[in-house]
Parts: C-alpha cells; structure tokens; sequence
C-alpha cells in the first residue's frame, strides 16, 4: 500500500509534536508534509524571563525538525483547503494534494487594552527593557499587571508580576507599588486547588497587591478604568493580548476564526481535516495542551495508516505549567473540568520531564537534544 499522505500546516508546539509523534508511531506508513513559514522554531515561553536576564528565546532549525521526523519541509502559508478536490494551496500558488491534512498554525495576538504596554512575547521584550529601566531610575513607581477579559493564558502575566517584584528586591529598589488585576475569582483560577494557593503566598511575599473579580477595561492617563466600577491609579499597566483565529478559506471557523473540533481534532463538517492548538476552538491556548491534542491526532492516523497501535481515546486535557518566580520556579499540574478536574499540584521539582516550559511528549525531549541557536 503506498504510505498515507499526512499535510501539516504550522511550525509551532502543535505541528511538531505532531510529525515526531506520527514517524513514532506510523513508521513508513506516512508521508509526512510540513507547511510553516519560518525557518525557525521558537522557544517562546522563555521570552518572559529575558528582560530579567534569566532566559533566552532559543530557534531550533524547522528544517531538523522535518529531517528527524523524515519529512518534507515546504516554507510557505496556507491560503486555502479544499476537501472536495483533497487539496491545499499555498500562498506561493502551489497545490499539494493530502489524504489527511493537519491545521496547527497557531493564532494571533491581539491586544486589549488600549495604553497598556501588551505582552505577546518575544516582539515585546523591548518594552519590557524600557519598563524595568524606568523603574530602576525612579521615572515609574507603581505598575499594574492585568489580565483583561478575552486573555486565554494567565500564567505569564503572573510571572511578570513575580518576576518584577524579584527583579526590584535584587536591585534595591524600594518604594516601587505592584498590583495584579484579574477577572479570575483567586489566583491563577486556570489551575486552581494547591495551585492557586501558592501562586497567591508568592504573590503575597513579593508584597503585590491582588485584586481578583475585577476586569481591567482602559488606561486613562495615570488610571487604570476596571469593572466592577473603580479605579486604580498606577504609573503603567502590563497586560495580556487575545487570541484571534487566522480563517482559512474553505474550512468553517467560528465568529473569532477558531476552527470547531471535536475530542479527537476532527474538524465539524469536513472529511480528513484536523485541527491542533491555539487555531481549534480550545478555550486554554497553551502549548502543553497543543501538543496533547497532537498526540491524540497522531494516534488516530497512525491507526488509519495501518500502524499497530491502541485505539486513540478523546482528548482530556492536563493543564501543566512551570511558573517562573525570579527565585525558585514552581512546577504546576491541574485537571480542568473536560479532563474530569482533580485536585491541582504545586511543586519545586519537575512534575513531567523533561521539566522545561514546553511539556510535549515526543516535541519536549527532541528540544532536550536538539541543537539550538
């Protein structure tokens, strides 16, 4: 039989968790085909210990990625599925015919807050600079860190917090107020349980202020506008983006451009088309819970292909983080309600391994190995 022919469109956690898992699993049973337009993989979770000097944003060649999961490597976007022909073309106009086609491109990053200083990643570690300067020189005295209504993923936000308030502790600086404001009802609510306890002692011990069940809406000036009507006033605000889907055309995508999936990646009313990551309709954006939706995809492929494996189960998700403090960094792990919810887990050692940001079965120990620059 000639090898199922798998397309993958993406070059992020999702998709490439996704071709190492389907090699893994599939062998030669699949020709694998990865779309993604960079050259590089990012290691974006890091990106928010950098203006600290505690991490760096490392790039993992895309074309070793594709070598160790021996696939093709075509460096263009998707512009358009046609399930009924079985067919993709790229922005490039070319057509490349799939027997099952894989949408893991991620999603955008839009900000929320109008006279925030948003945090998407590594594009706004140079923002960050200016702040920590401008704190360090006495310009700037209190700052906000706020979670607006739309934020798919907390954790960062809060480990800006933290990690400001280490930062200012190390340095000497005093006199220097720190507030974080979330809609949420307790802290780091995406997790909850044991972990919502310690994320709120460390934000105690860092002297930060907490203002749970408020939605930050707009900066006026030195005030930060909530909801519950009030006010805070504060030098700056940081706060998190939205995520936005990117439409394709020919594939159905809800009113913000996610695609509808089911427990399993199929997407609603197409025939072979599947979806990983922040593209599905998944409420967490997250890219632990991208790579768990890839394994289930790669599993059930595999199954299709041929291969001897078990029966692919629906997705549960695992929500698992690693929180960086500025001092001791916190390993995560919590069971929201559509993985059945169990108490969550806070710990000092690692409570998956490898123990980095990025908890991807086949993905995470590639990156363990894999030379980066």
């Amino acid at each position: 039989m000639a090898p199922m022919n798998v397309v993958v469109v993406g070059g992020g956690v999702g998709a490439l968790e996704l071709i190492l898992g389907l090699r893994k699993l599939a062998e030669d049973r699949t020709r694998i085909t990865l779309i993604a337009p960079d050259q590089d993989f990012r290691y974006r979770p890091a990106a928010v210990a950098v203006p600290y000097g505690q991490g760096a944003v490392y790039g993992f060649p895309l074309a070793d990625v594709a070598r160790a999961a021996a696939a093709d490597l075509v460096q263009t976007t998707v512009v358009e599925v046609d399930p009924r022909a079985r067919r993709v073309r790229t922005a490039d106009g070319r057509e490349i015919p799939y027997d099952a086609v894989v949408i893991a491109c991620g999603a955008r990053r839009q900000p929320v807050i109008d006279g925030a200083i948003p945090f998407r990643g590594e594009e706004d570690i140079p923002a960050m600079d200016g702040l920590l300067e401008e704190l360090g020189d006495g310009r700037v005295r209190s700052v906000a860190f706020a979670l607006p209504r739309g934020a798919s993923w907390a954790l960062p936000l809060y480990e800006l917090a933290l990690l400001t308030a280490t930062h200012l502790a190390r340095t000497n600086v005093h006199g220097v107020s720190l507030a974080l404001v979330t809609p949420e009802q307790r802290p780091l609510a995406q997790f909850g349980g044991g972990a919502s306890d310690e994320v709120a002692a460390l934000l105690a011990a860092g002297g930060i202020e907490v203002h749970t069940a408020t939605y930050p809406v707009r900066v006026y000036g030195s005030v930060l506008m909530l909801v519950p009507a009030k006010t805070l006033t504060v030098d700056r605000v940081v706060s998190m983006p939205r995520a936005r889907g990117v439409p394709i055309d020919g594939l159905p995508h809800d009113f913000e451009g996610f695609l509808p999936t089911d427990l399993f990646g199929r997407v609603s009313g197409v025939e072979d088309v599947y979806a990983v990551g922040d593209i599905t309709n998944q409420p967490i954006k997250q890219g632990g819970i991208a790579a768990q939706q890839a394994d289930v995809v790669a599993q059930l492929l595999a199954k299709t292909a041929g291969a001897p494996v078990d029966e692919p189960t629906p997705h549960r998700p695992v929500l698992r983080g690693l929180l960086l403090t500025g001092d001791e960094p916190r390993y995560l792990e919590s069971k929201p309600a559509g993985g059945h919810g169990a108490a969550a887990l806070a710990s000092r050692e690692p409570l998956w391994w490898p123990g980095g940001k990025i908890a991807g079965r086949h993905l995470g120990s590639y990156l363990a190995a894999a030379e980066r620059h």
